[in-house]
Order: C-alpha cells, then structure tokens, then sequence
C-alpha cells in the first residue's frame, strides 16, 4: 500500500527527512515557501539554504560534534554525504561551500522520483497525508505559527538570532593578517587579525556605542546563548570578546612573534576563498555602522562586505511539554498524533543537529507507517542526549540546545582529566551508536536507496 507524507519546509531537517522517507518508497510532498516568500535572511529559493555560517563545527572525534557527525555517517545521512562533497578547508571543523552544497541538495530532491517539491506556503497544517512533518525552521511563518499555536494551545515562543558578516577576500590587507589555525605551527586554515590593546579598546568601545537595527538592551533569556552578537557580549564588560570570540590563545603572530592581546578569526566561505566569514561576529548592528566600526578591525580596513550581518527572531515550540521521544506531537487527537516536529521549530539548535533531527523524525514516522517498532535512541549517544533533553518534562525555561557534553548521561566512573574524559564519552557513544544501528537493521528500518 502506497504511504504519503507531508512535509513543510526543505531546510537543512526537511530536506533530509525528505530524502530518507522517499529512499524507502514513501511519497513526500515537500513544501517550500521561498522564492515566492522569502524571509529576512534567505537568499534564494533553494533547500538546505545556510544563512549563518558555513561550518558545521568540529569533526574532532573525542568532541560532541564530532560524535554527532559519526552518527549522521553510521546512519546513512544523505546531507552529510552533501556536505562531505562540497566541503571547504577549515581546520578540524567541517565547513561547506554554501551554493554548491545547496544546489547539490536541491538537485537531489527534485531529481527524486517519490519526492513532490510544492513551492508554495503552508498556512494551515495538513493533515491529508498518513503523516505530517513541520520543519518549517526557525523562521516559521506568522501564519504557520499561529495555526501550530490553535493546535497545541500553547504560545509558541520566541528568541533572538543574529548571522555574521562575509567579506570579499581581495579587499582585505593580506600584509596585516596571518594565516594560522589555533594550536597550530605554520599555516592554517584560518585567516587571523591581530589586535593591539590600543587597537582592541578602540574597537570595543565604538562597537558598544554603534547603531543598531533593533534599539534596545536585550535581556540575556532573549538571546540564544551561541549566537548572541558581538556588541552584546562587549557590552557585558571591555574584555568579554577577548576572552570568547577574540581570544587570542593558541596563536602566535609571525609580525610580533608573540600572542596578539585580541584577535579576530576569518574562515572561508567558499571553496575557492574569495570570500570569509567573520567568525563569531554575528550582529544587530545597522550596515553602515558594520562597515564603519568593523573596519577598524587589522586588515580589515577596506573591506568589501559580501553579506552584512543580520538579526531575525527564531519561532521555536515548548518541546519539553509537546513532544514525545519520536518528535511526534503528543496528542489525544488521531490528526494531531500524526504531527512531528523537526529540526529548530523543536529546538534541536545547530545545523548537524536539524539533520539529524530529520533523519531521526525520518525514521519514527517509516516505523509507525510500516507497524515497525523504532528503537530508542541511546542516551550515551549525542543525538539521544539532546533528545532526552528536548523531550524531558522536567525541563523550565526551555531555549534550543546544541549537543554538548553537559547534557550527556555521566560515566559509570568519574574522570578528572577533561581530554580523558571526552574520550571516554566518545567511546562510550560509539558502542551504543553500533548497538542502536543495529537495533534499526533488525527493525528492518535502515534502509536501501529506491530510485523508483
């Protein structure tokens, strides 16, 4: 029998539900406002857009996105095998050249012979087909909110976000900057400015006092903690960027032979590096007070801006109290049981974790269409750490989560050593990762590619 499945917005956690429930013969039709209704970050119509950075962070394996991406790879991620394509140098973090990367998901998706791509806005949730997928992302519609908000009969909540800034790499001092990854001798993967003191104070001191596009002191439960701008953080006190965004440790540069008192980081934005991305300066800061105040960063005095930094509110639900461990709307009504939720919307917050979130979200709604028994995610793995976390009743204040080490299950045995430590987790996570695809082999829930 032929099972449809509806699925509303082809961001990073739409697209690769998308992709994993069409690999196994499921009809999908895939909604997708933009180009005809674009938000305030977008740039195109196309799935899988990144807006803020182009990194997917570490691949360290002893790390927590480390561990997330040996996940996304175990299960058979279709984005991630994307992004291993069109990467990008970036040190030890995995960063993708943005166009290419989201032109190949794109592609993939229209291309698929059990995947409708609707491009159109969804005002109401459907609830034609066997099951619903909202991942209509951070930047939900006002409208589309509003019909989730009828349905749970809880408002939904609000934060702010904020993207950084890309430069044109030719219209930067070369001379100025020094290429170096941290930690690291020789050259590296990142472009560094160095700051002296006189130059840091300087630039703090116009950054607190510039104009900016929303006029007023955010309250910190306002602003999601990883993605807070730059003039925020200085304004909690001079030296707050040099000890976060603008730490200088770990590099040394090459004019001097000493540790700059601050330094700027730049990565690439392409795979070509005509453009970099100002790493961690997210703003709300006007454009002409952006090119004002971050020229006076080293190097970065005549610096053509390719994307100036923007802030958006992100839409995101009380998870804690609306959602079962499968994502799933936990609801006395049929309709409404056959609702998920994925990727930011449910605050799954970073762009491995919305893939992930969708490849999870991917497999509960093939399990309940098949009567297949989805196993659960093991909490020693990061991906079942920040579900527990996402779903956990207990949980106040609820804000979107990273994966981290802090919401991880604790040893059996306490270790000290901070390195040995985040072994251990990354070992311990590997056995229950093996273990739980195994559990979906035997559920016959893993999957072959159907190319129609």
């Amino acid at each position: 029998m032929e099972k449809h499945v509806d699925i509303v917005g082809a961001g990073l956690a739409g697209s690769e539900a998308a992709l994993q429930l069409a690999d196994r013969g499921i009809h999908v039709r895939l909604f997708e406002m933009r180009p005809d209704r674009q938000t305030a970050v977008h740039a195109t119509g196309r799935c899988a857009e990144l807006v803020c950075s182009n990194s997917l962070k570490s691949e360290k394996p002893d790390s927590a996105a480390g561990m997330l991406k040996a996940e996304l790879h175990a299960l058979g991620s279709r984005l991630f095998d994307v992004a291993q394509t069109h990467r990008v140098a970036a040190g030890g973090a995995l960063a993708v050249d943005r166009d290419a990367f989201s032109k190949a998901v794109t592609e993939g998706i229209e291309a698929h012979p059990f995947i409708e791509l609707v491009r159109a806005e969804v005002t109401e949730i459907p609830f034609e087909a066997d099951a619903t997928v909202l991942a209509s992302g951070p930047l939900t519609s006002d409208a589309l909110a509003a019909s989730l908000g009828r349905l749970t009969g809880r408002r939904h909540l609000s934060f702010y976000d904020a993207a950084a800034p890309i430069v044109m790499a030719d219209s930067l001092d070369h001379g100025r900057l020094f290429r170096q990854s941290r930690y690291e001798e020789g050259e590296g993967d990142y472009l560094n400015a160095p700051f002296s003191r006189e130059e840091y104070e300087a630039f703090a001191h116009e950054l607190v006092n510039a104009k900016r596009v929303v006029a007023k002191d955010f309250e910190t439960r306002e602003l999601f903690q990883a993605c807070q701008p730059i003039e925020e953080i200085a304004r909690k006190g001079i030296d707050a960027p040099r000890f976060g965004t603008l730490k200088p440790v770990g590099l040394t540069d090459p004019a001097t032979g000493r540790r700059p008192w601050a330094a700027l980081q730049l990565r690439a934005e392409d795979a070509h590096g005509e453009s970099y991305n100002l790493v961690g300066f997210q703003t709300n800061l006007t454009f002409g007070e952006q090119e004002r105040v971050f020229r006076m960063i080293p190097g970065l005095e005549s610096a053509e801006f390719a994307r100036f930094g923007v802030m958006h509110r992100n839409t995101f639900i009380d998870a804690p109290h609306l959602l079962d461990a499968d994502l799933r709307l936990a609801s006395a009504s049929e309709a409404a049981g056959r609702l998920f939720v994925a990727g930011q919307l449910a605050g799954t917050e970073g762009y491995c974790e919305a893939i992930r979130s969708g490849l999870h979200v991917a497999l509960g709604v093939y399990a309940s269409l098949t009567g297949a028994k989805a196993p659960a995610v093991p909490r020693q793995t990061v991906f079942g750490a920040l579900l527990a976390y996402a779903t956990d009743p207990s949980v106040v204040d609820y804000q979107p989560m990273h994966v981290n080490f802090g919401i991880m299950e604790p040893l059996a045995e306490r270790v000290k050593n901070k390195r040995l430590r985040y072994a251990a987790y990354a070992e311990r996570g590997a056995g229950a990762l093996a273990a739980y695809v195994d559990d979906l082999r035997s559920q016959h829930l893993m999957g072959e590619r159907c190319d129609g």
